[in-house]
């Protein structure tokens, strides 16, 4: 098979997940992302990860008060035909800035940061992991913080400097919970990811 079949075919897959997607009634209490070439449902989570987010919310606000950038949630995050909705992100305080053509979300071209809070259950894990990491990469989000109460005791991951064509993220710095995670770049710069956001290290 011909490279440019390939190609041809990867963009017709795309422009029909994309349609899919578009025309989904998502159940409540779950949210639909496109995520490598997979239309992918996931619950919103429990109490300890609505927690976790709310806090890192509350303390963004504070620290970008003046800035011309908000943090924001529950919001589709558009690269392309692909379609992210982290926990909790970075976007200019006047989002029409990077609103999407159709309406659809915030271009993934405006955001300075993106945060996951891992769910409960090795797939969620995966998922933050591995194919979102790429995903950001390829979409070139400068970073990407991964919140998880299930890397060996718990864990902050800030990963920054995004290769697009490796998919990958150059710089990855892991903070055991009970210590501090500062961003290191863009808007959030300074902005600490502590105990008093993660608690302590988790048994």
């Amino acid at each position: 098979m011909s490279a440019l079949v390939v190609e041809e075919t990867v963009v017709n897959l795309d422009q029909r997940l994309w349609q899919a997607w578009k025309s989904m009634d998502v159940p409540e209490g779950f949210r639909a992302e496109i995520i490598e070439g997979t239309i992918t449902l996931s619950p919103t989570g429990g109490t300890r990860r609505f927690s976790v987010n709310r806090q890192v919310l509350e303390g963004l606000y504070g620290h970008l008060r003046g800035s011309g950038w908000a943090p924001g949630n529950d919001c589709n995050i558009v690269h392309g035909l692909k379609v992210l909705i982290p926990d909790a992100f970075v976007a200019p305080r006047d989002v029409e800035e990077v609103d999407h053509p159709e309406g659809l979300g915030l271009l993934a071209s405006g955001i300075a940061m993106v945060v996951e809070t891992v769910s409960p259950g090795s797939e969620a894990g995966k998922r933050d992991h591995v194919p979102k990491h790429r995903a950001y990469a390829r979409a070139g989000i400068p970073v990407y913080v991964i919140i998880d109460d299930y890397d060996d005791g718990g864990a902050v991951t800030i990963l920054t400097d995004p290769d697009r064509e490796r998919r990958a993220y150059a710089s990855s710095t892991r903070i055991p919970y009970g210590k501090e995670a500062v961003i290191p770049d863009g808007p959030a710069k300074g902005f600490v990811i502590g105990p008093e956001i993660t608690g302590e290290l988790r048994g």
